[in-house]
């Protein structure tokens, strides 16, 4: 028997339909060993040699897993391609080798790799099997022992000088960073009145068309050249008075180029673009698709194809769309990501036969749900699309002078689609705009002048798409890491997302922050960060030791700690009373502080531990900043906005667990009379 082990059980299964006779394929269930929960699990003293444990999760599993390797006569590793999965190949044949009742040599261990699971590629990689490439096994460890460190070390500090059971992280705290930064250009944001003027045009036809006033006397206009009302109006009656010629028109056909086919970056911005998924949602999902054999491996940033996929998206786009739509020969993308490691092939439809359609549920089992089928129409449309000709389009602009007191230049730019192209698969927002047939030196009449206010707005906050952009250009994580980063910031509730879905920083996660910006600005340091990312792909190529990384960062950051831990005062705020008396004993209440941000607390504590929730406080535990009125069940507290552990909103009582009421509903007030369901 050839024993493959896998670290999924979908993955098994998958496999296991494409091998017949002589093969049982069994699932590890994810990592067999890692550092202990209990305690560091490096040991600084030893060359930091790091403590490998069974979880208690794991220990029936490996069993399993020492069971049947005692009568397999291959044991082939066939977990992910990337880091992550050379480690637990490592691990389970670290873990088999040590079967004492049975000669199970780890150097006779089979390690195979592939990016799809198909027959095709199942095949291959059996006919071309290798050794654990231990140079990604240790980038693997360098980073879980760099990590490891920071958490267990940096975070019994911050218990100790902000409050208890926070913790810090080595990635997490620069994503922080930079949502914290963003917050305050917000907060710093002065806003700056400006004018925009359009003029409703007329041709000697009766066509109409709209121009936005851009120079005055030859000069480009500002933002703020026009700073008011006064100024607006000033401008608008002169140009009331006008004489209109159009000055210039230049009309070009410009070809535009798809984009290329999605890496995990670029995947994780889309889907939360056009389908509204979270980082982590999408590599769920993606996940499922992967080892069901629908797309290739979904953490990659290499935009590489095989050139089996790019003749089947040829034969397909031919047959269904025509001849036109068709390249004459494949294109190809460059790789342009910083720092790239994993560097084997774009995410894409395994089969670029297999349509949307003709996976859905509804026609065939693939697909387990609807999730799924969009994620699968996303990735199979995108590259499709790559493989498509260019989209032409003919842009007409038209520069229109106008004579009064001043001169006046006025513009507007038109466009047609003339031939759609990509953009037959890949729909975008692009809107049409024509313009009237018209000649240079005709003359024109002003219909309406139109002026409009505007304000400068500050900076967007961070989204999943848009922060996850920023990490990718300044190296910050790697493809495998993204979609954890985002998520372990939002469960130690240092951010959560508002309505429009962009992070906020909640008040124990500025605090955090300040802290670690003030006292180790090296940790959160963004530049020192993307250096580490890049010395841990040294280590995956072989030209670095692991230990050495270790030990470089090690030794200035565990002496600023020491030192810290004297000079630093505990941050700990001033205890604000309230009028609120406790239901329970009758003293006040006082607002205390802890990892969640505010809640009152009876200040009898300890004799009296009633706390309760503070009404309107967005702490980061599902909580919004706005109260909606009296529970209508208990009469005393206020109906708040709260989220459940799955992250849907719905409306229930400060005073919960005392008061218990709760709705999807949102309560009737002055600003909203009319209710609703929010999801």
């Amino acid at each position: 028997m050839k024993l493959i082990i896998v670290e999924s059980p979908t993955k098994a299964k998958t496999i296991s339909s494409f091998l017949k006779g002589g093969f049982k394929v069994i699932s590890s269930y994810g990592h067999v060993r890692d550092l202990p929960k209990s305690k560091l699990g490096v040991d600084i003293e030893k060359d930091f040699s790091l403590q490998y444990v069974i979880p208690a999760k794991a220990r029936g599993k490996v069993s399993e897993l020492k069971k049947i390797a005692k009568k397999a006569q291959e044991i082939i590793l066939a977990t992910d391609e990337d880091r992550e999965g050379e480690a637990i190949a490592w691990h389970i044949a670290q873990i088999l080798g040590e079967v004492k009742d049975k000669k199970i040599n780890i150097k006779n261990f089979e390690r195979i790799v592939f990016h799809e699971i198909t027959p095709e590629a199942i095949q291959e990689a059996l006919s071309h099997p290798r050794d654990i490439d231990i140079r990604l096994v240790d980038a693997q460890q360098a980073r879980r022992a760099l990590d490891r460190l920071v958490g267990y070390k940096l975070s019994p500090f911050l218990w100790k000088k902000v409050a208890k059971r926070l913790s810090a992280g080595r990635v997490q705290s620069v994503a922080l960073r930079l949502i914290v930064e963003r917050e305050r250009e917000i907060e710093a944001f002065v806003p700056v009145e400006y004018w925009i003027i359009d003029v409703s045009l007329s041709t000697s036809s009766q066509k109409h068309f709209q121009a936005t006033l851009e120079f005055i006397e030859g000069a480009p206009l500002e933002i703020g050249d026009i700073p008011n009302t006064s100024s607006a109006q000033k401008i608008a009656k002169d140009l009331e008075g006008a004489s209109y010629t159009i000055a210039n028109i230049n009309k070009k056909e410009s070809r535009k180029n798809p984009f290329p086919p999605f890496i995990t970056s670029s995947l994780q911005q889309e889907a939360f673009k056009r389908l509204r998924f979270s980082s982590k949602q999408t590599m769920r999902v993606a996940q499922g698709l992967y080892e069901r054999g629908l797309i290739t491996y979904m953490r990659t940033d290499s935009f590489n194809l095989s050139s089996q996929s790019t003749v089947a998206a040829h034969s397909w786009i031919q047959k269904n769309l025509g001849e036109s739509y068709a390249l004459a020969q494949p294109r190809y993308f460059k790789k342009k990501s910083k720092g790239a490691q994993e560097a084997h092939e774009a995410i894409r439809p395994t089969n670029p036969l297999a349509t949307p359609t003709s996976v859905s549920p509804a026609s065939a089992p693939s697909l387990e749900s609807a999730q799924e089928e969009k994620l699968y129409d996303l990735i199979w449309r995108r590259f499709i699309a790559c493989q498509m000709a260019q989209a032409i389009v003919a842009t007409t602009s038209i520069e229109v002078e106008a004579r009064g007191e001043k001169t006046y230049g006025l513009k507007t730019t038109g466009s047609i689609l003339v031939f759609d192209g990509f953009l037959k698969i890949w729909k975008t927002n692009m809107s049409e705009k024509e313009l009237p047939a018209i000649e240079k030196n005709d003359e024109l009449e002003a219909q309406e002048i139109l002026p409009s206010q505007h304000f400068t707005q500050p900076p967007a906050r961070y989204n999943d798409a848009s922060l996850i952009k920023i990490l990718e250009e300044y190296g910050i994580g790697r493809p495998s890491t993204y979609a954890p980063i985002i998520s372990v910031i939002q469960d130690r509730n240092y951010v959560v997302k508002n309505e429009q879905r962009r992070f906020e920083p909640t008040e124990i996660g500025l605090k955090v922050n300040d802290l670690l910006v003030e006292h180790f600005p090296s940790i959160v340091d963004i530049q020192f960060t993307a250096n580490m990312e890049e010395e841990l792909d040294e280590i995956a190529e072989g030209k670095t030791q692991w230990k050495g990384i270790l030990k470089k960062f090690y030794v200035p950051f565990a002496k600023i700690l020491e030192e810290k831990y004297e000079t630093v005062a505990k941050q700990a705020p001033e205890v604000e009373t309230t009028d609120e008396v406790c239901e329970k004993c009758g003293k006040p209440m006082v607002v205390k502080y802890s990892r969640f941000g505010k809640f009152l607390a009876c200040s009898g504590f300890p004799d009296c531990r009633n706390t309760k929730s503070l009404p309107g406080q967005n702490n980061g535990n599902g909580f919004d900043r706005k109260a909606f009125g009296p529970c209508p069940e208990c009469k005393t507290g206020e109906i708040i906005r709260r989220r459940t552990k799955k992250g849907r909103w719905f409306y229930g009582c400060s005073r919960y667990p005392d008061c218990k009421h709760a709705s999807w509903t949102k309560p009737a007030t002055k600003e909203n009379n009319e209710g609703g369901i929010e999801n």
